[in-house]
């Protein structure tokens, strides 16, 4: 499996424990698949795409999420005024 398929997989996997985070206790445990994202993202070539470095620097789960779906065009301009 590819690297970019590994981070892609793992960014899912946090989005789906997110969502089904119960709202009233919030104590899953993420940090296992922030320090995995970290990971990866320390893996990928330094001519990886940089909107995808970018996001993962930032720490925009959501957005390398949707990026690395092909549904980049989906990503709202953030904070920093970078744009798509």
């Amino acid at each position: 499996m590819t690297l970019e398929k590994n981070l892609l997989n793992t960014l899912v996997e946090l989005d789906v424990a997110v969502k089904a985070m119960p709202s009233a206790n919030p104590k899953l445990d993420l940090l296992k698949l922030f320090a995995r994202i970290d990971e990866l993202a320390k893996e990928l070539p330094r001519d990886a795409d940089p909107v995808l470095l970018h996001y993962l620097h930032k720490k925009s789960y959501q957005k390398a999420r949707l990026f690395l779906q092909g549904r980049e065009a989906e990503n709202a301009a953030g904070n920093c005024r970078h744009v798509n």
